[in-house]
């Protein structure tokens, strides 16, 4: 069943397959791929050489798809966390992510409050 497996295709790894399913073709792609570097080692057909790519490139799809799904439920497990994986957390870059946050950036002391209140903006009005 194994040797007559087509290229397969990330989207449909993604939407009809379940964790096991996914975890069961990856298997089944390494046996292939055993069997055709036997095939190439006793001098196979040329078909079955230029399969190995194939083969290979479906491995490593199927690797995508099964990481990308680890990735995701661990970033709905962590969703609502104050602490984060780094894989996990925003990338941004290194002067961003060291930037105040909003909240604190426009804090203002009880002094300056005061300051605010006693000497509100003036307002000039421009006689026409």
């Amino acid at each position: 069943a194994a040797s007559e497996m087509a290229k397969v295709k990330a989207f449909e790894l993604r939407n009809n397959k379940t964790r096991d399913e996914l975890y069961r073709q990856l298997e089944d792609l390494k046996t292939e791929l055993s069997q055709l570097r036997v095939a190439k080692v006793t001098g196979g057909a040329a078909s079955k050489l230029s399969k190995i790519k194939v083969v290979r490139k479906s491995i490593a799809r199927v690797l995508t798809v099964i990481n990308q799904n680890k990735k995701e439920a661990a970033r709905t497990s962590y969703a609502d966390k104050t602490f984060k994986p780094l894989d996990i957390r925003e990338k941004k870059t290194r002067a961003i992510r060291r930037r105040l946050s909003v909240k604190d950036a426009t804090k203002t002391t009880r002094k300056e409050k005061l300051k605010l209140t006693h000497f509100p903006k003036r307002k000039y009005a421009v006689k026409a």
